[in-house]
């Protein structure tokens, strides 16, 4: 089977696009030139000083020769140099040549190396971070009503995105999982007895208890027709209608007295009573098992009832629908809390000295963590870029970038060389 190799891709060009790229094009092939044209004037002054000397001219020549012969060696010592970075010269296969095409993959792997030992050290980041004061600076920023607004909209923005991105049936899916199977498996009377054992013992019942004795009142005081009919009804067939009416009567009004003295009196037997029951109960449901496996008979036909599974089923649809007009709404509840929360922080941030090293301390801790642990992976990156790098086209591209500059070494040569060539020509006259 034929073996699949990575698709080489051109690097990505310069920011400025084309123009740019032009420009820098443009920009190389005159500074090509104008090297050129420094060997080319060595070139013709020493074939020019070459033919003087031999008809005879005066000793100087000889000097000028010197130098343009030097000249011309330097210019194209350093063109061979230059060109061999990117190309073989002359398309020669000269060892040792076209470095870069050939040398790309260890570049990069060396790159890589050299990135991650000098800027991705646990020790480099955490000097770069103290003296950078992120929180300080964070906090600054925070702290102005606009930097502010413009996160909240940006948090507004991926609260959006992530709820329109989840599929309604796989958070139900979840919910269910991890809310809904948890509390169907977990027991209620042991919880729900201590929850009631404690609210019993506040006496936050009593407002409850008060509620029910008033509606208790209001319903007897209000119902005194049904009360004589209930009274009439269980009355002997063979007993006198006035009699039915004077027992109803009398009835209704000890029924009135009662619940009325109920309501009134906070330490009514009634009430005491009640306030017992209730506190045995607390503690029936987290002890006796009998309270308990009720408990759990009323908690699966509450769950299982078809009102209780449409709530369920429509949880996720309804919190999904709050949070996106919340999030879309730059006036909503959510949205000026989180910007008032955000300026707050920020203002602590920039006051609070002690707040501000607590965050410096976790952000220096994070990103030492994440290079410490992390920097081979970060610096992959870059190594694994590189060598999907089509060779040729990496060599053009960077020589776009930097061999503009470079063309100021073959003219330094050819300045350099001549300026040696005389020296040591000169030299030679004096000992010799």
């Amino acid at each position: 089977m034929e073996q699949l190799t990575p698709a080489k891709v051109t690097p990505a060009d310069p920011p400025g696009g084309t123009a740019a790229e032009e420009e820098k094009r443009r920009g190389l092939r005159k500074m090509k030139t104008v090297a050129l044209s420094f060997l080319l004037g060595a070139t013709v002054i020493f074939l020019l000083t070459s033919w003087a000397e031999a008809a005879g001219w005066p000793a100087w020549v000889g000097y000028v020769r010197a130098a343009a012969e030097a000249g011309m060696v330097g210019a194209l010592a350093d063109w061979f140099a230059v060109t061999a970075l990117f190309r073989h010269p002359l398309r020669i296969k000269i060892p040792h040549t076209a470095i870069i095409p050939n040398k790309k993959d260890a570049l990069g792997s060396s790159l890589g190396d050299f990135v991650g030992s000098n800027f991705l050290s646990e020790s480099v980041v955490r000097e770069k971070l103290s003296r950078v004061e992120v929180s300080k600076r964070l906090g600054g920023w925070l702290s102005q009503p606009a930097n502010a607004e413009r996160v909240t909209s940006e948090l507004a923005t991926v609260v959006r995105a992530a709820v329109k991105v989840l599929r309604d049936e796989d958070v139900q899916a979840i919910m269910e999982q991890a809310v809904v199977k948890r509390i169907v498996d977990k027991p209620w009377g042991p919880p729900l007895g201590k929850i009631l054992e404690g609210v019993f013992a506040d006496g936050a019942h009593h407002k409850l208890v008060d509620l029910m004795c008033d509606r208790a009142y209001e319903w007897v005081r209000d119902n005194h027709t049904t009360m004589l009919r209930v009274v009439s009804d269980r009355a002997p067939s063979w007993s006198p209608k006035f009699v039915d009416e004077m027992l109803a009567d009398k009835v209704y009004g000890e029924v009135l007295s009662f619940v009325w003295a109920v309501k009134t009196d906070v330490n009514h037997p009634m009430r005491l009573a009640l306030d017992k029951f209730l506190g045995e109960f607390a503690q029936d449901l987290q002890t006796d098992p009998e309270v308990m496996a009720r408990a759990e008979q009323v908690k699966s036909q509450m769950l299982g009832h078809d009102e209780v599974q449409k709530l369920i089923g429509s949880a996720w649809a309804t919190a999904k629908e709050m949070l996106l007009n919340a999030a879309e709404d730059p006036s909503s509840e959510l949205r000026r809390r989180v910007r008032t929360g955000l300026e707050t922080l920020g203002g602590r941030l920039v006051s609070d000295e002690h707040i501000r090293s607590k965050v410096d301390t976790w952000v220096e801790g994070a990103a030492a963590y994440v290079v410490t642990h992390y920097s081979k992976e970060i610096t992959t990156i870059i190594t694994d870029t590189v060598e999907r790098w089509d060779a040729e086209e990496t060599s053009r591209k960077i020589e776009l970038q930097v061999g503009r500059d470079l063309q100021f070494i073959r003219i330094n040569g050819t300045v350099v060389g001549a300026l040696a060539g005389l020296v040591i020509y000169t030299v030679a006259q004096l000992l010799f």
